[in-house]
């Protein structure tokens, strides 16, 4: 089997204006595995045509066997196959078969193996002919287009010339008027109808201590489209201003005074309409400022205008400040129509808030910006261990600070929330007391290495009773929060890492103190003598911020003027000897009752000692048959109301101070007392850290 190519190449520099392609062996018949690939270009400005006047190939389903296939710059026009009469031809297929101007034909034939019968091929001609572009509604020609071979060219009316694309054509009415302090402008072809396609521009220019003076005179008849849109248009153009663009029928406001030495008039129209245009007279006058100095300012005295020479004071509107730093300053008109100084007036700036990095708050949306009257709010990071305060929205105020509705300058603070147990607990009634878990208490606090209990007040600050920790208060000491189990402070003292201890267990809470501070008021003692337990309290601050969660939350401090502790019953709770006289290896707790004063007054002796203690209005005493704080749990909490009964928040109204013997009474650091003293203390610690940052 004989297969055949025919290759014919583009002609680039010398195409004929006709000639013919046609199958291999036309007319003998075509061989079978003949290929042949023609292509032609059209010249620019031309069109390539192809014209079939005879078919005759192997009949198939969508001409998958022999085809002759037929393209135009890559896009298919036509495949053909089978036998086709010259009229079918004319009337079905060479009306399509053009190159777009200046493209490319291409015509692609195959033939396969399985001929059984001859057939004769497929014969066409090309043209290539001229296009008239003129023709064509989008050769943007506006006046004249002449067509040559090849290519076209636009022309223009007398009177008109050729803008430098080629295409548009427009009236001669650019003037140069500088110099001039008097005259007149108007459209071209006054007082008759202004040409179409007009662009006009008109140059004034005077001395520099004069301004130009512009006054619309006679009919103003300008073409307006739909809804006030200028189709032509009057503009005034100064190096500062614009003014305008005019149009309709009704003249702009006259006498315009331009404040300006310099003066453009733009007129333009466009293709349509029969509009009479306009006419304007200019004149100079001396030079005056403007009533106003400055963008977002008021000026005293208040002119319309004011002369060369003439004084105002600017204050900037609130919200605003100058950039010279005063809220107001002196500013002269020019001979040349201008104040002087000037001092923008800005709009104050509060920038976005400054948020410590130790801080829980964060931005909360939406904002919008950080300029004056702008507003934006913050929330805790954790909403759940957290409430904001004040919890308002912060507005940027006109001295440049963000200040709260209620009036607060500083951030919002994020304040634990306190006093809350996420565990259900059934009070205790049992002998002695009832074992907690974790979570029940999660404001307890174990000092191992001084063998007392603490109270968690706040993320950063714990108190304790003074006689646990008199005499370590510069030192730091490991305290021990979200336990219930001793043995988990054990293991650490002895040596074992926190990981290894929390997977045993995993509610510890490991702190460090920074600061010890003991009420001014003790009076430390030696244990033996001691008979004197007034003021026995002590702030514990916390080296770094204490993660909250579900084992370990402060407690409310209680409310001042709160009144007698007589039959308040309350929680107490510690590691300390219980009733079998052994130091607790777990924390419990107990309810207890508030004595009377007349109870409490009834002190014994210290044991091995002559003196009685010393009962004061800072204490109070608490027990129940059988239920006491003993040694050990100093420094604990006892709080009101009792774990499991109410709803309202746990407050501190006592901490474990002393006691005669662990039975039925102990006596307790009455906390309100102390309340201004705690607030005071923290309020002063962060104060110093500030400054000191």
């Amino acid at each position: 089997m004989i297969s055949l190519l025919v290759l014919f190449l583009p002609l680039s520099t010398s195409l004929p204006l006709l000639g013919w392609v046609e199958s291999p062996g036309y007319p003998r018949g075509y061989p079978n595995e003949a290929k042949l690939e023609w292509k032609r270009c059209a010249p620019p400005g031309h069109t390539l045509y192809l014209t079939f006047t005879h078919l005759d190939l192997e009949e198939s389903d969508e001409c998958k066997q022999d085809a002759v296939e037929i393209s135009s710059d890559e896009r298919k026009l036509v495949s053909l196959c089978g036998r086709k009469s010259y009229e079918e031809l004319q009337s079905s297929v060479n009306p399509s078969l053009r190159s777009s101007i200046s493209g490319c034909l291409m015509l692609s034939f195959r033939s396969d193996y399985s001929n059984t019968q001859r057939h004769s091929g497929f014969r066409a001609f090309y043209t290539v002919q001229d296009v008239d572009e003129c023709a064509d509604p989008d050769n943007a020609c506006n006046q004249f287009c002449g067509n040559y071979i090849g290519g076209y060219r636009c022309s223009c009316w007398p009177g008109y010339y050729l803008e430098k694309d080629d295409h548009t054509c427009t009236v001669n009415c650019s003037v140069d008027l500088s110099g001039s302090v008097r005259g007149t402008v108007s459209s071209p072809g006054r007082p008759g109808p202004y040409p179409q396609y007009a662009l006009c521009s008109h140059t004034l220019a005077v001395e520099d201590d004069l301004q130009l003076v512009l006054e619309f005179t006679g009919e103003f008849d300008v073409q307006e489209g739909q809804e006030g849109q200028c189709i032509d248009s009057v503009m005034i153009k100064t190096p500062t201003h614009q003014f305008g663009p005019f149009c309709g029928n009704v003249p702009p406001p006259s006498p315009l005074l331009t404040r300006s030495h310099q003066v453009e008039i733009l007129f333009s129209s466009d293709g349509d309409g029969t509009n009479s245009g306009f006419l304007l007279s200019y004149k100079t006058t001396a030079k005056t400022c403007p009533s106003e100095v400055t963008p977002n300012s008021r000026v005293n005295p208040q002119k319309p205008q004011y002369r060369q020479g003439e004084e105002v004071t600017v204050t900037c509107d609130l919200g605003h400040s100058s950039s010279s730093n005063d809220q107001e300053y002196r500013s002269v008109c020019q001979s040349t129509g201008i104040w002087s100084p000037v001092f923008p007036c800005q709009t104050v700036d509060c920038g976005i808030p400054d948020i410590p990095e130790d801080e829980l708050l964060q931005l909360s949306g939406p904002s919008n910006g950080t300029l004056y009257q702008a507003q934006v709010r913050f929330k805790c990071n954790s909403t759940k261990y957290y409430t904001l305060e004040p919890n308002d929205p912060y507005i940027c105020d006109a001295q440049g600070d963000w200040r709260s509705k209620s009036g607060q300058t500083t951030l919002p603070k994020c304040i634990p929330v306190c006093g809350k147990t996420e565990n259900e607990i059934v009070s205790s009634r049992i002998y002695g007391g009832k074992r907690a878990k974790p979570g029940d208490i999660p404001w307890q606090l174990l000092l191992y290495s001084r063998n007392g209990g603490a109270v968690l007040i706040d993320d950063r600050w714990a108190v304790t009773a003074a006689h646990v920790v008199e005499n370590h208060e510069g030192g730091q000491m490991r305290i021990y929060g979200g336990l219930v189990l001793r043995q988990g402070a054990s293991d650490i003292e002895n040596g074992h890492s926190l990981e290894d201890v929390k997977e045993k267990f995993q509610w510890l809470v490991l702190l460090e103190s920074e600061k010890i501070i003991l009420h001014p008021a003790y009076e430390k003692g030696s244990k033996d003598v001691r008979v004197n337990y007034d003021n026995d309290i002590a702030l514990i601050k916390l080296k770094s911020r204490a993660e909250l969660g579900p084992a370990l939350l402060p407690v409310c401090l209680p409310e001042k003027n709160g009144g007698s502790m007589e039959g308040k019953v309350g929680t107490v709770s510690g590691w300390g000897r219980t009733e079998k006289k052994a130091v607790s290896l777990a924390l419990f707790y107990a309810d207890i009752i508030g004595y009377s004063q007349k109870k409490c007054s009834e002190v014994p002796k210290n044991p091995g000692q002559d003196k009685a203690m010393i009962y004061t209005g800072n204490m109070f005493c608490a027990g129940g048959e059988g239920k006491d704080s003993c040694q050990g749990d100093s420094g604990g909490p006892f709080v009101v109301p009792p774990l499991g009964v109410g709803s309202g928040p746990h407050r501190l109204h006592g901490i474990v101070s002393w006691g005669p013997e662990c039975k039925d009474k102990g006596y307790y650091t009455k906390v309100e007392n102390y309340v201004d003293w705690i607030k005071e203390t923290m309020a002063k610690e962060e104060r110093e850290k500030s400054e000191i940052e």
